[in-house]
């Protein structure tokens, strides 16, 4: 899966470089669930010298949520220190969210459990809880799997997930974590991008 085929490069407030960006979209397309300490290099070649200002075809109304979504492109690229420069200085519930995804790819799992309970009424929960059992699919015997399908979103279960099997690749939950956080990648940047533009978050 990737960014445009949620729709996200389809926003009319993203500029013509933020669409391009997300359309030719990373070589793994965001299907690692844990990332080594050296893999921002594709990120780097792509988002070098990028800024805020460049992202929005509009002006920009909530400068937060504009570096915000730097954070989540840096972030798509697997840029995770670059993506976590960026969120740490974001002192809000979104920067919170970022700053809990990012936690979570590097395998520093409380860390992310700690972030993710700081952003637990972010509106982008309650969006994401109206389509994790579509993306989770027959949660079959799984606890982990029955908790994130159940029609709410918690952020705290998808870091339990990815610890359980992020080294499992034979797990049939695997695929599902990585649909989870494809989705869940996709959801706040759409946000961010919304917010950052002043446009009616839908």
């Amino acid at each position: 899966m990737t960014a445009s085929d949620r729709g996200i490069t389809e926003l009319e407030v993203l500029s013509t470089l933020a669409a391009t960006i997300l359309r030719e979209g990373p070589p793994a397309k965001y299907e690692k669930l844990l990332l080594p300490a050296n893999s921002g290099a594709p990120a780097s070649m792509r988002l070098a010298g990028v800024t805020p200002e460049q992202l929005l075809d509009v002006p920009i109304r909530d400068h937060d949520d504009a570096r915000a979504m730097l954070a989540g492109l840096w972030l798509w690229f697997d840029g995770l220190e670059e993506a976590h420069r960026l969120a740490q200085d974001i002192p809000s519930p979104t920067g919170s969210f970022w700053h809990a995804i990012i936690h979570r790819r590097e395998g520093d799992f409380s860390n992310a459990r700690y972030w993710y309970a700081r952003c637990g009424g972010h509106r982008v929960n309650h969006l994401l809880g109206a389509v994790t059992a579509s993306a989770v699919g027959n949660p079959d015997d799984s606890s982990l799997l029955r908790h994130l399908g159940a029609g709410a979103w918690d952020g705290a279960a998808l870091v339990d997930l990815v610890e359980a099997v992020h080294d499992h690749l034979d797990d049939p939950r695997y695929s599902a974590a990585i649909r989870l956080q494809q989705v869940e990648w996709q959801a706040l940047f759409h946000h961010c991008a919304l917010a950052a533009s002043g446009s009616p978050l839908d």
